[in-house]
């Protein structure tokens, strides 16, 4: 008797969701089993009905896998449609087995009809085998559209790493050039503030050699000062010496205003020298 439509025969399937893996199409066989006698009207009505339900279904699924192998390649290519098309290859195949075993069972039992049922069961075989091959034909188209879709998003997640690998080693590059800058400017402020260090310590020479300077000039105008002083008295010595030969002697007024002459001209010159050592 027919099995089932949602309980296939056989163990459990292989899960290849009809793509990663080599679909398997059942093997049809229709050699007739032994030990029937005689024709059961009731029995070939059953499974005609059934051989022919299944076949429907397997139509139906077909034209639903149609559907999937548009969207494999597309944005909605995610795994929930690789887990229906798994699903629809598994019940698929599952009637397919069905089918086959109730092929079998009906060519035996025509075996004891007549013509007209055997045409028909030439029939049903013919439809099964088209929807078979077109339905395994279609199971290959999409294992070859999903390894396709696989070995694309392969290449574009390689790439990706590729660019990633070479966006980490540009960023470590620019990280490695910053901190190179950061060091040479480092660098060079080490260099401006030991060269603002080394300006201060020639300020202190320049003050020190000052020092001396104002040292030097002090004892430049204590000379200058005894000068004057000096030429101060020798004035007033000669305003002395003229007075006392105004007194004595009158004759020699003419002599007495040459040096006088002569001592205002000492007082120049030593004033003039002084002035230009002080310009100095």
């Amino acid at each position: 008797m027919s099995q089932a439509l949602n309980n296939p025969t056989g163990g459990a399937p292989h899960r290849d969701y009809g793509a990663t893996g080599e679909s398997i199409t059942p093997e049809v066989s229709f050699a007739a089993p032994g030990g029937s006698s005689g024709f059961s009207p009731t029995e070939f009505m059953s499974l005609s009905e059934d051989i022919g339900h299944n076949i429907t279904a397997v139509l139906f699924s077909t034209k639903q896998l149609e559907k999937q192998l548009k969207l494999i390649g597309t944005p909605k290519d995610l795994p929930s449609l690789r887990d229906k098309v798994h699903s629809i290859n598994t019940k698929t195949n599952g009637r397919i087995q069905t089918i086959t075993v109730d092929l079998q069972r009906l060519q035996a039992v025509v075996r004891h009809g007549d013509r007209q049922q055997k045409l028909q069961l030439e029939k049903l075989t013919r439809e099964f085998h088209n929807v078979v091959e077109k339905y395994s034909n279609l199971q290959r188209s999409i294992s070859a559209a999903m390894r396709q879709s696989y070995q694309r998003a392969l290449g574009s997640e390689h790439e990706s790493e590729v660019s990633a690998r070479a966006e980490l080693l540009q960023q470590q590059r620019q990280e490695q050039a910053g901190l190179q800058q950061e060091h040479d400017l480092l660098v060079e402020r080490q260099r401006q503030v030991e060269q603002i260090e080394s300006d201060i310590i020639d300020v202190n020479q320049i003050f020190t050699k000052l020092s001396g300077l104002v040292h030097e000039q002090g004892e430049q105008m204590d000379f200058i000062e005894n000068s004057i002083e000096q030429t101060a008295t020798n004035v007033e010595d000669g305003h002395s010496e003229l007075a006392k030969a105004a007194r004595s002697r009158q004759s020699y007024r003419r002599k007495i205003l040459i040096l006088l002459v002569i001592a205002v001209i000492i007082g120049l010159i030593v004033t003039g020298i002084i002035v230009a050592k002080l310009n100095s």
